[in-house]
């Protein structure tokens, strides 16, 4: 399926198609809340917008995200801080991208891992704070191809 004006597909983001978490594992991040927009007029989702960036229209009801995502783009920032940290943007269920850390090993977190709200706002940088959805494969062949022929 895909969302109408960002041409991605969000059919990688129904709770069903991610193991091991239902309601039961929806509903910690959701209490606390990643809240957005959307468009009274045309639907559009959009996060801390004053206008609807499509329509331009002013009348926006606030909806709380279930919290499920996928990395759009994952970068690592050394700068003014200590360590090294993970910035993200990811694409949210609901439409709308929202910029945030994505907790677990830096060399793990890549484009087009989908992701789940821990919460809302990091106590630091005031952002909010995913964990991958799938582990990454570290079994005892992870990252060697020797005896594979």
């Amino acid at each position: 399926m895909f969302h109408r004006g960002s041409g991605t597909t969000t059919g990688l983001l129904d709770p069903e198609t991610i193991a091991g978490t239902g309601a039961a594992a929806t509903a910690a991040p959701a209490e606390e809340g990643l809240l957005y927009q959307r468009c009274r007029w045309c639907g559009t989702s959009t996060f801390h917008r004053l206008l609807c960036p499509v329509c331009a229209g002013s009348d926006l009801r606030t909806e709380r995200s279930a919290g499920l995502g996928v990395i759009r783009h994952a970068t690592v920032v050394q700068r003014n801080t200590p360590g090294a940290r993970n910035v993200s943007l990811v694409e949210m269920a609901e439409g709308f991208t929202v910029r945030g850390r994505v907790s677990g090993p830096l060399v793990a977190i890549r484009t087009g891992d989908r992701v789940q709200l821990t919460t809302s706002a990091d106590p630091v940088r005031r952002e909010p704070v995913f964990k991958l959805c799938d582990e990454p494969f570290s079994g005892p062949y992870a990252g060697s191809y020797s005896g594979w022929h």
